[in-house]
C-alpha cells in the first residue's frame, strides 16, 4: 500500500521540491480531524482520518528521504520491550 500512496504522491507532484512544513501541517490537520471524529463518536469518520494520518505520514517521509515502514519499525523496535502500567487510561512506562 506504501508503494500506492508514493505513486499517488508522485502523479499530483507532491515529492517535486516538496514544501516539508506543508505536508508536516496536513498531518496535523488530519490529526485533528481523528480528534474530532473521537469527541462526536463517528466510526467512519474515524476509520477515515487514521488512514488520512497514514497517507500524509507516508508522504512525508518520502519527502525527507526516509524509509516509511524503518520508520516504523524504529519505533516498534524501541517500544517492544517497554514495560509499564495503566493509569486513568493512559500507559505510563517505567
Amino acid at each position: 500500500m506504501n508503494k500506492k500512496v508514493i505513486e499517488w504522491a508522485k502523479d499530483r507532484g507532491l515529492l517535486d521540491n516538496p514544501d516539508i512544513k506543508a505536508q508536516t501541517l496536513k498531518v496535523m490537520e488530519e490529526a485533528g480531524e481523528l480528534c474530532n471524529s473521537i469527541l462526536t463518536g463517528e466510526t467512519p469518520a474515524q476509520i477515515d482520518a487514521i488512514g488520512d494520518i497514514q497517507v500524509t505520514l507516508i508522504i512525508l517521509a518520502e519527502q525527507l528521504g526516509l524509509d516509511y515502514e524503518k520508520c516504523l519499525e524504529t519505533a516498534y523496535n524501541e517500544i517492544k520491550e517497554r514495560k509499564g502500567k495503566m493509569s486513568n487510561g493512559t500507559f505510563i512506562k517505567h
